[in-house]
């Protein structure tokens, strides 16, 4: 690894860590997991090998997952997780601090924005800029942000949607809603207690929502679920179907239809022509959920697209951000810090 670092781009999302590096791509991924020592507070795994231990660990080791709907919940925690990625990244034999920009939900506190950069700062960053969301994804995803058309990104992340109408480089509206992907799985862990007397794991409603997950009612597929039987205590297999899955998220997902729809009313007129028009972007792994794109194009009745990868858009939007730093320190960024 070389001693002379390049600038670092991260995307902090509720369930991943993506980690780019300028003139590599996208260098980590990974869960945003800390398996943790409980009497202790002694870290022992981070990311993927963290994630492997969820639902699994003995009493002593917790899993837990620092970062709650896009925003730091455990402050000393994250910058543990950032520390470990920028060495990740970066390696520890490095004569620089990195430049660090880092993507945070557009609905963040100022007191949230101040504990990202202190958290960035205190795990090795040389100066700490942030970007919201929405305007990394649509950068990332090919979009011309600069253009005086209006661009729609939804951004459907693990912890947060992020909606917002693009144009001359800045927000014009934006929403952001703690609903993503692990309130969907949260939905599907409650269902099938309510349903079926059965309890499950995370890891289980995440397999679950991958494979017969739909955001359409009337698709028909079906997954043979283990978990423990509530009444005997014993484990025990049921039969799911993608009809029942719909059921469970369906309050989620139509919350997320009402929040575009909201952002799509207070849109002025002629940038709500231009998106009828082009249409608007999904990003974000939420946006893989099948269904999905369909759903939202008949209650909006304007084109969704999805992105070529959606997963990674936000983190390639920060690389594209680094490679032009300079430029934009005034335009994009949300908020700018060095720490010297």
């Amino acid at each position: 690894m070389s001693m002379f670092v390049s600038d670092i781009g991260i995307d902090l999302g509720t369930a991943n860590i993506l980690v780019y590096v300028k003139g590599k791509g996208v260098v980590v991924h990974e869960p945003s997991v800390v398996a943790m020592e409980v009497e202790t507070g002694k870290i022992r795994a981070i990311g993927e090998e963290a994630r492997q231990m969820i639902g699994r660990t003995p009493g002593n080791i917790q899993a837990i997952r620092p970062l709650s709907d896009g925003v730091i919940a455990d402050y000393e925690i994250t910058e543990s997780i950032l520390r470990y990625f920028i060495e990740k990244a970066a390696g520890k034999r490095r004569l620089f601090r990195p430049r660090v920009v880092i993507c945070v939900p557009s609905g963040v506190t100022g007191v949230e924005k101040r504990a990202v950069l202190e958290a960035a700062s205190r795990a090795a960053a040389k100066e700490v800029y942030l970007i919201s969301e929405p305007m990394a994804a649509a950068i990332g995803c090919g979009l011309d942000i600069a253009a005086p058309a209006a661009n729609m990104i939804v951004d459907v992340g693990g912890g947060t949607t992020d909606i917002a109408v693009i144009s001359l480089g800045g927000e014009v509206v934006a929403e952001s809603l703690r609903i993503g992907g692990d309130h969907f799985e949260e939905a599907i862990v409650r269902h099938v207690k309510r349903e079926y007397n059965v309890a499950i794991g995370e890891r289980t409603a995440e397999e679950i929502k991958i494979n017969i997950g739909s955001a359409y009612p009337n698709t028909d597929k079906h997954m043979a679920v283990r978990g423990r039987d509530l009444v005997s205590g014993l484990p025990c297999t049921i039969q799911l179907s993608s009809g029942d899955i719909y059921q469970a998220i369906e309050e989620p997902i139509l919350n997320i239809v009402e929040a575009i729809k909201n952002v799509l009313e207070i849109t002025p007129p002629e940038l709500a022509a231009d998106i009828v028009n082009s249409g608007m972007m999904m990003t974000g792994g939420g946006a893989l959920l099948d269904g999905l794109v369909r759903l939202f194009t008949e209650a909006t009745k304007v084109p969704v697209h999805l992105a070529d990868d959606p997963l990674t858009c936000v983190a390639k939007g920060t690389g594209q951000v680094l490679n032009n730093i300079d430029k934009i320190k005034s335009g994009v960024l949300m908020t700018s810090n060095s720490f010297r």
